[in-house]
Formats: C-alpha cells, structure tokens, sequence
C-alpha cells in the first residue's frame, strides 16, 4: 500500500512539473502558432539563474526574481529576433528556435561549466514532509517529518518498512497548482487575460479596437518562457542542475502537448499528470514479460529463457513509454486528448 501511495504522490509532482513547463509552450503555441525548440532551454537557464541567484540573496528573492529574468530574455529573442522570421512561415520560427537552444547550451557551459552545480534546496525543504510507516503490527500510519524513533529504533523481530516524501516534490505540487490556479484566473478574470483570449482567435478586431497585438504576443512569449523558468528553478534543486537537462525534459515535453492537444491548457495538465504516473510506476516496477507468463502458467521454453525481448522489465522500458503514448494518440486521436486542432 505504501508502495502504491508514495509512488502515486511522486508520479503526481512529476507531471506537475511537466505541466509547469508544458504549459507555458502550448501557451505560446495557442497564441503564436510556434512550436519553441528552445523551451527546455528557457528552463534550463532558470535552474542556473536559480543557483546563482540564491547563493547572492537567497531562496525567495531567487524563485521570483530568476523567472522574470527568464521571461525577460523570452520577451528579448520574441521581439528582437522572431517577430523577424515570423513573415517567413513556421519552417523559419522552427529554426531559428532550434538555433536558439544550441546557443544557450554553449552559453551555459560557457558560464556555469559542463559539470553539474550543487544547487541545494533551502532548508525547510531538506528532508521528508512526511514519513508512510508500515508496521507489521500495527499497520499503516502517517508521521509528519521524519519517522523519528519509530524507524530508527525498529526491533528486528517485527518488520517496519518507513518510506519518507521530500517535502521538495511536495514543494513541487503545491507550486504548480498555485500556479494552474493563478494562469486560469488570470486568463479567464482578467482584462488582460480577455484580450489575450480575443487575440488568439481575432487578432485583427482586438488591433482595430487599439490594442498592440505584437506586444501582447511578446508578453505572452514572456509568460510562457517565465513559466519554464519558474519550473527550472524548482525542477533544478529537486533533481540536478547540469547542461544535459534542457534535453532530458526537452522531448517528453512535446510529448505532453501533442498528446493534450495542440494549443489546450486542460489538455496539456491531463497528458502531464497520465505521463507522470505512468512512467513513474514503470521506473518501479521490476518485472519482465518472462514472469508474467510463468505466472499466468505458461510454460517457458529455454528458447524463451534466453529471450532478451522477453527478459526486458518494465523499468527498463520505461523511458521510452511516453513516445509510445505518443505513436497511440497520433494514430487513433490525432488532435490529442482535449484538443481542438490537428496536430
């Protein structure tokens, strides 16, 4: 059961995190038309810019003041270098993105080094929100913090099994739903948010009414870079802050829009959450194709035995689960989950 609880809870945090990054993409996708290559890269310069930041003036001035600087740099690349090759189509907008995320990969080995940096979550954040304790006994139970001397002095004779949360990754899920409450409201309460809706849709009719439709694009390039930002420097001190990281996120990304549908928020959280469970559970799960027909009482041939397809686990195929999910959606659901346009 504890198995199933943690493993729940960190298959969640891990696709709201996806989500974090997600969806500021399918924002700029549902504005713009444009696919960012480069928007792992924006979260991979708001991990650094975390770091350094944080070891300047600390950890709460750091998770605000490094997103804006990201979506600053979003709203700098949007307005100085895209809006130039927006009038040459989307192949243009594709390269000049895909450019974008070598030059900041060089510019961040450049700066930072090739090597991963210690970026320590603050203190408050070190160690378990809570601790599941499964006692032979006495059953299951929930201790806040650490499990303190219920697992540190466990008789041998009666098996206790304390299986702790980071508070990090709880961190991580309360961040991120804040956030999906604050981009709705923003989006669906606001002047603003109206006239970035009626824009998506009418851009000519909210330009006649007075409105700089190239700035709002910006600001909302701006925003969706910010959102990758906000979600690096969360992301960085939860995992690892290296160069590699922009690519470790990078495609599943795309994965989570294209499977929520192009251009859909709802989509894009519903894709995170399914392809952070999924593929957290597979990491844990130890268990080949080989034992599941010995326990359907198949009979297992040595041809079979020496099968290495047969003998794969499904933790070892996990990573390239969410591109399976990926293949299923195009083939029978092309515009994705909750989408509205092809894909």
């Amino acid at each position: 059961m504890e198995f199933f609880l943690v493993s729940m809870l960190n298959g969640l945090s891990y696709g709201l995190l996806l989500f974090m990054l997600s969806s500021g993409l399918t924002l700029i996708f549902s504005m713009m038309g444009v696919l960012n290559f480069a928007h792992a890269s924006f979260y991979m310069v708001g991990a650094y810019m975390g770091y350094t930041l944080s070891g300047v003036m600390g950890f709460w001035p750091a998770l605000v003041i490094a997103p804006v600087l990201t979506g600053a740099a979003g709203a700098l690349f949007e307005s100085q270098v895209l809006r130039r090759v927006h009038k040459m189509g989307h192949v243009s907008e594709l390269l000049v993105t895909f450019g974008l995320s070598y030059i900041v990969l060089e510019l961040v080995q450049l700066i930072w080094g090739r090597v991963a940096v210690e970026f320590n979550p603050p203190a408050f954040l070190q160690g378990p929100v809570f601790t599941l304790i499964n006692h032979a006994e006495q059953g299951l139970s929930l201790v806040l913090g650490p499990g303190g001397s219920v697992c540190q002095a466990a008789d041998s004779a009666v098996r206790v099994v304390c299986t702790p949360f980071p508070a990090t990754r709880a961190f991580i899920m309360f961040t991120a739903l804040a956030m999906v409450v604050s981009l709705w409201w923003v989006l669906t309460r606001t002047r603003a948010g109206l006239i970035i809706q009626a824009a998506l849709t009418h851009p000519e009719t909210v330009e006649t009414l007075g409105h700089n439709v190239p700035r709002i694009f910006m600001l909302v390039f701006a925003m969706g870079t910010g959102l990758a930002g906000l979600a690096g420097v969360i992301g960085g001190f939860t995992f690892i802050t290296e160069p590699a990281m922009a690519a470790t996120v990078g495609s599943v990304v795309f994965v989570v829009v294209v499977v929520g549908g192009m251009g859909s928020l709802s989509g894009a959280f519903l894709a995170s959450v399914l392809i952070g469970v999924i593929q957290t559970f597979a990491v844990a799960v130890d268990y080949s194709v080989l034992q599941l027909l010995q326990d359907l009482g198949t009979t297992v041939t040595p041809h079979m035995q020496t099968n290495t397809m047969l003998k794969l686990s499904v933790s070892q195929i996990a990573p390239i689960l969410p591109y399976l999910f990926l293949v299923l959606i195009l083939i029978f659901r092309p515009r994705g989950l909750l989408g509205t346009r092809e894909t």
